[in-house]
């Protein structure tokens, strides 16, 4: 009769590792693909930088001028509009409004 029931635990314990262990793939793949839904890019100007946000390969921000200024003036190199840009996609991420403040240009040290 004992061997019985630890065939029965073995069978259990084994079917419950399979399980566990779907889920957990399942769990890995599905936030690997949330983490690429966003993709930022910068792009050149006619006076400078700008940077776009994709979600799903469609482009949902096209920033092409500093946000905040009163002029109209390109980010001055490509690691600044990167800069920005990835604010605004963590931003998004985070379901959060992906308006820049000037607080924020001053945070990250973009030349203005």
């Amino acid at each position: 009769m004992t061997m019985t029931i630890n065939s029965k635990k073995q069978f259990f314990w084994a079917k419950i590792q399979k399980n566990l262990l779907f889920i957990l793939l399942v769990l890995l793949l599905a936030s690997c693909k949330k983490n690429e839904t966003f993709k930022t890019e910068s792009f050149k100007t006619t006076s400078g930088w700008g940077y776009s946000i994709a979600y799903k390969n469609k482009i949902v921000i096209k920033q092409s001028v500093i946000p905040v200024l009163s002029d109209t003036k390109s980010f001055s190199t490509e690691e600044d509009a990167l800069k920005v840009g990835s604010l605004v996609e963590k931003k998004l991420r985070d379901g959060i409004s992906p308006s820049v403040t000037k607080n924020d240009l001053i945070l990250l040290k973009i030349k203005i």
